[in-house]
């Protein structure tokens, strides 16, 4: 499925901002400064493109369908288990965002500690999070959704890729992650 292919595409670009998160993260811990500015485009990153770009294309396309036509099984999988994820991942992106502001307002080490908990939990819980989906959720949908299944969702995800506000949203997103790889 080419919506399928372009999921797993933005698996590796979400994996790559983990990466890069977790560099800073390791250089915060060994005493480098914080810059609260860097993490709000993180964390901007992070709801933009990984959650409402990304996550957005299986919760409004391809989710629905597999819970729609693949029974049981498919039901638990998305709403027990992929779903609970997206909303653990929403809630450390909150509680890191609450952390850089209680930064701001008082840079203790306290503070610090809870940029890089909230920072690197999200990044492990995306990390294992994407493997499941690759390893396990996307092939059950490509194995047992009908060819028409598929091409519904397939078109779906085109239009949305195709739409101007959204390419202007990858684009600036990919381009912010590059510029952070260069500086890790």
């Amino acid at each position: 499925m080419v919506s399928i292919e372009l999921m797993k595409e933005e698996h590796v670009n979400i994996r790559r901002m983990i990466a890069v998160l977790q560099k800073r993260c390791i250089a915060m811990m060994n005493g480098a400064p914080v810059d609260p500015a860097e993490l709000r485009q993180v964390i901007s990153f992070i709801r933009e493109y990984s959650d409402a770009h990304h996550h957005g294309k299986e919760e409004q396309f391809l989710f629905p369908v597999m819970t729609e036509k693949l029974g049981r099984v498919a039901d638990n999988l998305i709403n027990h288990g992929m779903l609970v994820e997206h909303d653990l991942g929403r809630g450390h992106v909150l509680a890191l965002e609450e952390a850089v502001t209680a930064y701001e307002k008082d840079p203790s080490d306290a503070n610090r500690l809870d940029i890089l908990t909230e920072a690197m939990g999200w990044g492990k819980l995306l990390e294992r999070h994407t493997k499941k989906e690759d390893d396990v959720v996307y092939p059950f949908a490509e194995r047992a959704l009908s060819q028409e299944d598929k091409d519904r969702v397939d078109a779906a995800c085109t239009s949305f890729e195709e739409d101007p506000k959204n390419v202007e949203i990858r684009d600036k997103w990919l381009s912010f992650l590059e510029e952070m790889e260069k500086k890790a």
